[in-house]
């Protein structure tokens, strides 16, 4: 969603890092582009005459002028007011001391509450809670329903007791559009919560297409019969500049404690984010950024403010990195790195599929500092090319994924068959295996990755080919005679001559202080050899 302003963004900060020195003009020409940038996304007029003030009022001070960098310094004062007007601080959801926590949705109709309410009632069910969602939203068609379903994938109950606004077709029976209570039935939700020793309340109320009266009054008794820890206002970020008067219309009405921001992966300039809660004066606490229900975040302005000015988010995929992945086959995985066995394909599997459970390859990619730069290769990236290698290493046998050496053209052929791909994409997929394969052995062995040898004399590492040519050469054995029995005699003649004596002459025993073999022996008797120690392998060359 902030791609465009992160763009414009970071484009103007390139021209300031070039500069040792910043003038008052250069300062001015960066907060005209901010300015520019800030309103091209729709970000409310206040909003960009008060950030900009800050940033000019912070450029022109000691900070920047005494800077080593001031290029850097601008960054970080426009990141810090970034943080400001997206709420400063992350606000956690306020529980009730004495359970249950009644959570209220409110907002315009289209904004996405009621798939909201599954999303939250799953995040808290991940983190221990017992919620349940009650459906007070009895105006819009079908809303009812859609909660059930919401509910039943989200794995928590709900508390439906009418069936609200139903249509003709859905039910061809009804002679008339039954409409009932919804604060009747927000309050008995409370109550069947605390009959039923729920910790957590959700309660999904009906919204309309603009503000009215109706509306407001009907959000208003609800929240006055069930009394809410928390009042949540559902906006949808990418209705521009119309969020200004929408949140402050519903904070006079509803007097919401906090907003949500849903529709998040949207295409849309983003301004309403960077709106609301400096209008409002609400802090900003969830945000959904995808369809599925996993795709649900704690809002950190200062993480957005880092994925805005392309400084990336890793403590986010660090986060989903830790829901996603299994800590056993984790230490698992590093035992086996670290006894030396082989990394296989049923490894590269469940690795895949762990991957896969982290959500979209594109949004984690979009985490990583300087990213930005590289936006279009990213969205030009295929999200189906995991359920491709899945699919390819899923038709190979447990032999082949052990030992992918032994898959040869007519086990190529069979596995592209067998997973709708091609012979192509089978060796492709198990090139890139093998290099993945040969940097997990350099790892094992001590070195680092990408081939970089291991330090010698540490125990279990190698020596890299790039390092082999750097030992001392071997001492060849000059004038060597091709033929056996001349070199036999060259051999002997040489370890005579190793042994202190002439190859003719008399030798002295093992021992002596002059290499000898003793005195005892004749010039003319052969040497006793049999109690020689000689090197493995040359035996054979002393006898006949």
């Amino acid at each position: 969603m902030f791609n465009s302003l992160s763009d414009r963004l970071t484009s103007t900060f390139k021209n300031l890092r070039s500069r040792g020195r910043l003038s008052e003009a250069d300062i001015d020409a960066t907060v005209r582009e901010i300015r520019r940038a800030l309103l091209d996304a729709d970000v409310a007029v206040s909003v960009v005459r008060e950030f900009t003030a800050a940033v000019r009022e912070r450029a022109l001070s000691a900070e920047v002028s005494a800077a080593l960098n001031p290029a850097q310094q601008v960054v970080k004062i426009v990141n810090d007011e970034l943080v400001e007007i997206l709420g400063g601080q992350t606000r956690p959801l306020t529980l009730a001391k004495v359970p249950p926590t009644v959570i209220m949705l409110a907002g315009l109709q289209g904004a996405g509450k009621t798939t909201l309410a599954g999303k939250l009632a799953l995040a808290l069910r991940e983190q221990g809670h017992t919620p349940l969602l009650v459906a007070a939203d009895l105006q819009r068609p079908n809303a009812v329903n859609q909660l059930s379903v919401v509910a039943d994938r989200a794995g928590v109950p709900v508390f439906a007791p009418h069936p609200g606004n139903t249509s003709e077709a859905d039910d061809p029976a009804a002679d008339a559009v039954l409409v009932g209570d919804p604060v009747a039935v927000a309050r008995d939700g409370v109550a069947a919560a605390k009959a039923r020793q729920h910790d957590v309340v959700i309660v999904d109320t009906a919204g309309r297409l603009g503000i009215d009266e109706v509306l407001m009054r009907q959000a208003g008794d609800i929240r006055a019969a069930i009394q809410p820890d928390e009042v949540l206002f559902v906006i949808d970020a990418m209705i521009g500049q119309d969020a200004v008067n929408t949140a402050k219309a519903f904070a006079d009405g509803v007097d919401f404690t906090g907003v949500v921001l849903s529709k998040l992966d949207g295409d849309a300039r983003g301004g309403a984010a960077l709106s609301v809660a400096k209008v409002t004066g609400r802090p900003i606490m969830f945000a959904s950024t995808g369809e599925k229900l996993t795709d649900f975040e704690v809002f950190h302005p200062d993480r957005m403010a880092s994925r805005i000015l392309d400084m990336g988010d890793v403590l986010t995929l660090i986060e989903q990195a830790e829901r996603a992945f299994d800590s056993d086959e984790a230490a698992k995985m590093a035992e086996k790195v670290a006894s030396g066995q082989d990394f296989t394909l049923a490894d590269f599997l469940v690795q895949m599929q762990q991957l896969k459970n982290m959500g979209s390859m594109k949004k984690m990619l979009g985490m990583l500092p300087g990213m930005g730069q590289m936006r279009e290769a990213i969205d030009q990236f295929d999200e189906r090319e995991v359920d491709r290698i899945e699919a390819v290493i899923r038709s190979m046998t447990p032999a082949e994924r052990d030992n992918p050496k032994i898959i040869n053209g007519s086990r190529r052929a069979r596995i592209a068959k067998g997973s709708g791909t091609t012979t192509t994409a089978v060796n492709q997929l198990l090139e890139r295996f093998d290099n993945a394969q040969k940097m997990m052995r350099q790892m094992s062995r001590g070195g680092g990755p990408g081939g970089m040898p291991a330090m010698p004399g540490m125990p279990g590492m190698g020596v890299g080919k790039k390092s082999r040519g750097k030992q001392a050469p071997v001492k060849k054995v000059k004038g060597k005679s091709g033929n056996p029995a001349k070199r036999a005699a060259q051999e002997r003649e040489a370890l005579q001559k190793a042994l202190g004596g002439p190859a003719d002459g008399p030798t002295s025993a093992p021992g002596s202080a002059f290499g000898g073999l003793g005195a005892a022996a004749k010039p003319d008797e052969a040497p006793d050899l049999s109690t020689l120690e000689l090197p493995p392998g040359l035996e054979k060359f002393l006898g006949r």
